[in-house]
């Protein structure tokens, strides 16, 4: 029998942070064509299999990472000449993009967190995330916006999250990422946050839980949070 004088606690619903790219929108096709044509400039041709060891990571370390692989050295012009150019092949890309882009289940969970009052945080590397949520026409959903222009370091290092649980108020441990990386995943334990490993892949299964895909998550499954 309930007590009509006792009221039940009940918990508030945590904060959410969101990755980009592989969680909202699938970008890493295009990153993956620019990188690749890159590559091919210094006579490297990149593998699915590396390109995702690039997922989360700067576009400064993708490179440096890629002329490892290639077994290539250049001065720093060449190498600011060829980050140029690869945001500009991804840009004309990602210009292409529509509200159709967004992955199943996204905007259903962004909508939740909208009505019932949810603080949103979008926490990504790319230089490039507002453009890319203009242009899928969401950009109204998220509270704040913490992207590779914010930060300093990258994933797997926490300041990206943790920039975000800031701009949000909210302290690390009420935060829950959305991550589709390995190094996503390292950055928000090391933040203190609840991770969600979105894709599931071997490499995010470290996550405090996994789902394949995000219209799998259940607003029950929310609420248990």
């Amino acid at each position: 029998m309930v007590n009509p004088n006792h009221k039940l606690e009940i918990k508030p619903l945590k904060a959410f942070i969101f990755d980009l790219d592989g969680v909202i929108v699938d970008t890493a096709k295009y990153h993956f064509t620019a990188w690749k044509r890159i590559g091919e400039k210094v006579g490297f041709t990149l593998s699915h299999e590396q390109n995702e060891s690039l997922k989360g990571v700067s576009r400064v370390e993708s490179l440096e990472r890629i002329l490892g692989w290639a077994g290539v050295q250049l001065s720093a012009e060449e190498k600011e000449a060829l980050l140029i150019e690869k945001n500009e092949d991804y840009l004309q890309q990602i210009d292409a993009m529509g509200r159709e882009e967004i992955l199943p289940g996204v905007l259903e969970l962004l909508q939740f967190a909208q009505e019932n009052n949810i603080p949103v945080a979008l926490g990504s590397a790319s230089k490039n995330a507002t453009r890319i949520l203009e242009k899928l026409n969401i950009t109204s959903y998220f509270n704040a916006i913490v992207d590779g222009n914010h930060v300093s370091k990258s994933k797997p290092d926490p300041e990206v999250f943790l920039k975000g649980a800031e701009l949000l108020q909210q302290a690390p441990e009420n935060c829950v990422v959305f991550e589709d990386a390995a190094a996503g995943i390292a950055a928000a334990k090391a933040a203190g946050m609840t991770t969600i490993g979105m894709g599931g892949a071997d490499e995010v299964k470290t996550a405090d839980h996994c789902f394949d895909a995000m219209d799998q998550i259940t607003t029950a499954f929310i609420r248990s949070l």
